[in-house]
């Protein structure tokens, strides 16, 4: 239109290759390490049998939860089970829970930073802002990018598309504490790490969790758009399914992915519940 051609695609690609000439090494040694320790929780979970999984699933929920959610845990584990999905379902709840304590290691710091700091703040607004608005494909490009296909690039791109809520949260939660607390805690001689760690992280707990259950949720969502680039899973099963044309397959997998969002969402939510009961 204006003679002019801007070659943004050449410019990342050269970006790219120089960051991985300079950082390859210790890319590798990261993806390694994710990718055994990954193997190793599957490994361990499958050499068992599926009841004596899911059975202590199920009392481990009703202790945290309730009886009715420790119900449909069970049913849906044994569902996913029965009808042969027992393994990819297990890959895709290690990937869902892996990405999630990945994402909070990162996003949990930054959120109580934001909280403390209005000058990270206001830096990080907009990023926060471009990341939510960007589409959910668009993560799995870099991810290749860097570590190539398979559980690795699954679990990078799914940790980094799962970190705005509980970022957001978290600095919501610390800057929601009332300014009369504060005041009071700082008259009674608390210093700033003393205000920060036993009154505003305690009182903005419930605020946290409700981002941990948006990072979980959105883990979960991403975890099944991940299986484009090679990620294990019940994801997996359902791109076979299309890519065969087998309708069935595709939607007893569907189903799996389904039930086991539900079962993690109430297991969050209920979780949340009782912290905010005890906040009160």
């Amino acid at each position: 239109m204006f003679g002019l051609e801007i070659d943004v695609a050449g410019l990342v690609n050269y970006l790219v290759d120089a960051a991985v000439s300079c950082i390859g090494s210790y890319l590798r040694s990261i993806s390694n390490i994710i990718e055994d320790l990954f193997e190793l929780i599957v490994d361990a979970i499958l050499i068992a049998p599926p009841i004596t999984i899911i059975i202590p699933i199920g009392l481990f929920l009703w202790w945290v939860t309730n009886r009715k959610i420790a119900l449909g845990g069970v049913i849906t584990l044994a569902a996913i089970s029965l009808m042969g999905h027992w393994e990819a379902g297990i890959n895709t709840i290690v990937l869902v829970l892996l990405s999630t304590l990945l994402s909070l290691i990162f996003s949990l710091p930054i959120g109580i930073t934001m909280g403390v700091s209005d000058r990270f703040e206001s830096i990080m607004k907009p990023v926060l802002d471009f990341m939510q608005t960007m589409p959910a494909f668009v993560y799995l490009i870099p991810a290749v990018m860097f570590f190539g296909v398979g559980k690795v690039p699954a679990i990078s791109a799914t940790l980094i598309f799962a970190m705005p809520p509980p970022i957001r949260l978290t600095n919501l939660g610390i800057r929601g504490v009332p300014p009369e607390v504060k005041e009071a805690a700082i008259s009674f001689g608390a210093t700033r790490k003393m205000l920060l760690f036993d009154v505003e992280l305690p009182l903005a707990i419930p605020t946290i969790m409700a981002g941990v259950n948006q990072c979980i949720m959105l883990a979960l969502s991403m975890a099944v758009i991940a299986s484009m680039i090679g990620a294990a899973g019940l994801g997996g099963e359902v791109l076979r399914g299309i890519n065969r044309l087998d309708v069935g397959h595709g939607f007893e997998a569907g189903i799996a992915i389904v039930a086991m969002a539900i079962v993690i969402d109430r297991t969050a939510s209920a979780v949340h519940n009782r912290y905010s009961n005890i906040s009160d």
